[in-house]
């Protein structure tokens, strides 16, 4: 006989099916039907404090792991709470998967001022998501969780969203068909990767670019930029690829010298990259050069049409793209990169002000103390020097959300989700004390969860940077100045252990002691308090 299962069981199976080992939710009453499997599964469930922190956290679970995040919010107020973080994910192409309720399928567009109600909460979610489909056939659930992970892992990432009513979460199906959703990745034909291959043997003044979607081809980039000697530049999202190796540039480029070695290249290859305002041209002066012989590869075709003109654009995913032209060069290396990667690195931290190396020695501290931990941060000022320059030892080590889409209150909820993504390595929450106000309660997901998350708060008494602009465009500064709690003390409500650093120097040894706790730890830098913050 077959034995049936609800909508909501059987949603926990296909899930597992799909690799998810960790959802992040908050239950609701238009939800509880969907979490009936839950508990008798493999699946491990993360309660943030806020639907923002649950998208949020998938979104650094996402990052971290290098698949897709999963959150689980209610009908409504819980679905628009988590719209911030799935525009996060859609600006810097990360793989997230939303799962919603929605009310009943015969009040559906009638506004009968329902709980939770929206005018047209499909409509609303189609405009953000790759994919958004409500379940109005509880039959047609295996398809549907099958096309959304097909999306999610086959062309550009980004969220996705599955909305099911709450008449639907209970019904009764038979078993469904459970095994993984296949991924169908575009691969460019072999002419015009030897066209490619022919442009990166002629160049003698090559250069690469590579973005976040660039992570995965890592070795084939390396052996690329190796033979036809080329300065390999990374965006924020792909900071930490060649660590070490001497062809790395780990700068922005909106800096002039980063400008300067891509002017004078003979060819550019950019690889998974957007190429957008917010890494080529953080200060908006409209002043990244023409490049010549631009060669673009991008696993979305509607994202080659738009940006710089290129001579040739490779519809492909980084990885297939860099092996495919390495099969056609021929098998000689040239070293002639390396004084040039070196000229541009010396050059970009040169060009910073003493107040951002000051910043960016501290994560570097960060990093020299503890080598296997990542990064996440927050829109502060540290955070921004970082992304000038940062030369983070590993790829997927250093990332936050003052690229993109650019949202306050991302890291502390983002460095849960990857602190439960890698529970071997340490996660520095840099936040500021602004944007740490938008989430604060995130340490308690934090404590609940036992993340190794050590929030490292820069207090400068406000939105220094937007104080900072007011006052450089001469406006008198207003609306800057929110006054904070005592950070140490909101930790220690949370049974939470912090310290505020007297000195610079302190860092080190405050690091040390917070990565032997078990859970999370604070730490407070403070720019009044603090001593060592001038360069």
């Amino acid at each position: 006989m077959t034995i049936e299962k609800t909508v909501g069981e059987v949603l926990v199976d296909l899930l597992e099916a799909n690799g998810v080992e960790v959802v992040f939710g908050i239950p609701g009453v238009h939800t509880v039907e969907l979490y009936r499997g839950l508990a008798a599964s493999k699946i491990r469930h993360v309660t943030p404090r806020h639907e923002q922190g649950a998208g949020f956290m998938a979104d650094g679970y996402a990052r971290v792991s290098g698949k897709p995040g999963v959150a689980l919010v209610i009908t409504g107020p819980g679905l628009t709470n988590t719209i911030t973080a799935m525009a996060q994910a859609r600006q810097d192409s990360i793989p997230m998967l939303v799962i919603s309720g929605v009310n009943r399928r015969d009040s559906l567009g009638h506004g009968r001022g329902l709980l939770h109600e929206l005018p047209d909460q499909h409509g609303m979610m189609k405009t953000l998501a790759l994919y958004s489909h409500t379940l109005l056939n509880p039959d047609d659930l295996a398809f549907v969780v099958d096309r959304a992970f097909s999306v999610l892992v086959s062309g550009r990432p980004g969220p996705v969203h599955i909305e099911i009513p709450t008449d639907v979460m209970s019904a009764k199906i038979a078993p469904q068909s459970v095994r993984p959703a296949t991924a169908t990745r575009p691969r460019s034909d072999s002419e015009t990767l030897q066209r490619a291959a022919i442009l990166c043997a002629d160049a003698s003044r090559p250069v690469i670019i590579c973005g976040g979607g660039a992570l995965t081809a890592e070795a084939e980039v390396t052996a690329l930029a190796e033979q036809i000697g080329a300065p390999v530049v990374t965006t924020v999202n792909a900071r930490g690829m060649l660590a070490g190796n001497p062809l790395r540039v780990p700068a922005s480029p909106s800096l002039k010298a980063v400008r300067s070695l891509l002017k004078e290249a003979d060819l550019v290859l950019a690889l998974g990259t957007e190429m957008g305002q917010t890494d080529y041209d953080m200060y908006a002066d409209g002043g990244f050069p023409a490049l010549r012989n631009l060669i673009r590869t991008d696993i979305d075709a509607a994202q080659l049409a738009r940006g710089p003109h290129a001579t040739l654009s490779i519809l492909s995913g980084a990885k297939a793209a860099t092996s495919g032209i390495l099969a056609f060069l021929p098998g000689h290396s040239r070293r002639d990169g390396v004084a040039r990667a070196e000229i541009a690195r010396k050059a970009a931290l040169k060009e910073l002000t003493p107040k951002m190396r000051t910043e960016i020695g501290i994560i570097e501290t960060i990093y020299g103390t503890l080598p296997d931990c990542t990064v996440v941060g927050d829109s502060t000022q540290a955070v921004y020097a970082g992304n000038l320059y940062c030369d983070a030892p590993r790829q997927r080590s250093w990332f936050n959300s003052a690229t993109g889409y650019g949202a306050l209150g991302y890291a502390p909820p983002a460095a849960v989700g990857a602190a439960v993504a890698d529970p071997t390595r340490p996660v520095v929450c840099l936040v500021g004390d602004g944007g740490f106000q938008f989430s604060l309660a995130e340490i308690g997901s934090a404590a609940d969860a036992q993340a190794k998350v050590i929030f490292l708060v820069w207090n400068n008494d406000g939105y220094q940077e937007i104080e900072n602009y007011m006052v450089d465009a001469g406006v008198t500064p207003e609306g800057v100045k929110p006054s904070a709690p005592d950070f140490l003390l909101a930790a220690r409500a949370y049974g939470v252990e912090g310290q505020r650093l007297g000195s610079v120097g302190d860092l080190p040894r405050a690091l040390a002691e917070a990565v032997k706790r078990e859970g999370p730890s604070l730490i407070e830098i403070h720019e009044g308090q603090t001593s060592g913050l001038s360069a």
